[in-house]
């Protein structure tokens, strides 16, 4: 095998690729890999700032939802709006944020077939920069929904923790940038936009309905409490409802913070595979 010669016009010396190669940059240190993502994220966050339309669902979504499932349960629930309160609003809270997250992975697959991610390919930075900066642009429509509810909530006459609805702020957001993995992982397999946007739904829904979001467990068939019970968003819903009226971090929190590393864990490396192998 020969190799190629490049002349270096500013020395006048020939370079073999055989001679550049021990010299060449084969890795990327963890920081430039978090610059990267840092990048690519804020482009996200300037085509949000250009097209702010983006933020329609974030802000009709939870003004939306909260009045309607509050005034259409509270009575028959609880007896009242006011005491049922404490039970919707995490639970709108987190159907919001977590639903919010299945855009991802279709704003991610209509940027692939523009090929802006086919650039992002050759250029010499992280393989996870494009995704992880996607999807981390994205949080700022998890914190504009998570406000909203929250606001919504005291409104309508919800008292609850102020650092306990900090803290659950952090948690539903943290969990669902671990959740955007999965339709990440969609957008990249899928070839329509409008593909993973249904499918995504139809994971999402029964997953948000079919937990304790809504109505008591104990009102349900004893086979739907048991997947209930086992369901990762009525571990999160229970958790948020104990932290915005206690304060409190019990196990539930535990539970939602180790599924959400497990998610990550999984999904991010398939997304980056996908990514790699389809675009």
């Amino acid at each position: 095998m020969t190799a190629t010669t490049i002349d270096d016009t500013a020395t006048g010396v020939a370079i073999t690729t055989r001679a550049a190669r021990p010299s060449a940059k084969t890795t990327i240190s963890l920081a430039e890999t978090a610059r990267q993502c840092l990048s690519m994220a804020y482009r996200g966050v300037l085509k949000i700032r250009h097209n702010p339309e983006q933020l329609f669902d974030v802000t009709i979504q939870p003004i939306i939802f909260t009045l309607m499932f509050t005034y259409i349960f509270g009575g028959a629930i609880s007896g009242n709006v006011q005491d049922y309160l404490p039970v919707i609003i995490p639970g709108i809270l987190v159907q919001t944020v977590v639903m919010t997250s299945i855009v991802t992975g279709t704003q991610l697959r209509e940027d692939m077939d523009k090929g802006v991610f086919d650039r992002f390919r050759s250029l010499p930075i992280a393989r996870i920069s494009p995704l992880a900066g996607a999807l981390l642009a994205d949080v700022i429509r998890y914190l504009v929904a998570t406000v909203l509810t929250v606001v919504m909530g005291v409104l309508m006459g919800w008292r609850p923790d102020f650092w306990g609805v900090v803290a659950s702020a952090l948690l539903v957001m943290v969990c669902s940038f671990a959740v955007s993995w999965i339709f990440a992982l969609m957008g990249c397999l899928m070839s329509k936009a409008s593909a993973v946007q249904g499918i995504s739904m139809l994971i999402m829904f029964p997953l948000t309905f079919m937990s304790n979001a809504f109505v008591p467990v104990d009102t349900m068939p004893g086979w739907l409490q048991a997947f209930v019970k086992a369901n990762p968003v009525s571990h999160l819903v229970t958790a948020v409802r104990e932290l915005t009226a206690t304060g409190h971090a019990g196990m539930h929190v535990v539970w939602a913070l180790l599924g959400a590393a497990a998610i990550t864990a999984l999904f991010a490396p398939l997304a980056v595979r996908a990514y790699m192998r389809n675009t």
